[in-house]
């Protein structure tokens, strides 16, 4: 599978075609879903642009993003949006129309959030940057909740090839066997992407993780972006 990540925390200054409105959204998941992704994460931003986790405005975005499409549309619940952690329980427990979650496991209360999202029927994703973060998922009991772990090794930790194996060594030593996806940042983004294809996993790509192609030229959208990924499992399942 392959999962577009649509926007981030980026505007238009990132680039002219990153989508921020629901609108924006909905184009690009019909243009990706064309391509071949077949999941979707998005950023959801209020009538001012910012970053929220507010019920209503996350409700209408995720639904006008997918419009007509049968495709799973999911968000961040990251800790930099919605305020402190008992505020930004409150607002997800209004969720309606989402259809999976991001949780990193390395933000406060992680667990919470989990628990909370997994009694309301939202698919749990934990991401997962440290062979630590795995060790806390472990200790924390709520691995079979999830709906997949996303391997998220950043490229400043060294080097990120080595890293993602440690990582699903350990994953494997504590015997979580959940759906497993990986996705770089920027300069890791492709290398992630084409380790992932050849383990015979999902990955993501898409204008929050990289705007530039494999050959370092700038994409011209998510689409491209997407169609570039399809092409690099390809390669990966004929190597």
């Amino acid at each position: 599978m392959i999962l577009a990540a649509l926007n981030g925390r980026f505007g238009k200054d990132l680039h002219a075609a990153l989508p921020c409105t629901p609108e924006e959204l909905a184009r690009d998941v019909s243009e990706c879903l064309e391509v071949g992704a077949r999941n979707f994460h998005i950023h959801v931003r209020d009538a001012q642009g910012v970053e929220t986790l507010a019920p209503a405005v996350v409700n209408r975005t995720v639904a006008t993003a997918r419009g007509g499409n049968a495709v799973a549309v999911g968000v961040t619940a990251g800790t930099w949006i919605g305020g402190n952690l008992d505020g930004r329980l409150r607002q997800i427990s209004g969720w309606r129309e989402v259809d999976h979650a991001k949780v990193n496991v390395s933000e406060p209360g992680f667990e919470r959030v989990m628990e909370l999202l997994a009694t309301k029927g939202i698919g749990v994703e934990a991401g997962v940057s440290t062979v630590a973060d795995v060790l806390a998922l472990s200790r924390s009991g709520l691995a079979s909740c999830l709906s997949r772990i996303s391997l998220e090794p950043s490229p400043r930790r060294g080097r990120v090839i080595a890293l993602v194996a440690a990582i699903h060594r350990e994953l494997d030593a504590q015997g979580i066997s959940v759906p497993r996806l990986q996705h770089g940042d920027r300069v890791s983004t492709w290398m992630l992407a084409e380790d992932a294809f050849r383990r015979g996993l999902s990955a993501r790509v898409g204008f929050e993780d990289s705007i530039f192609l494999p050959d370092g030229s700038v994409a011209r959208s998510n689409a491209e972006l997407v169609a570039a990924a399809v092409r690099l499992r390809e390669r990966a399942a004929h190597a």
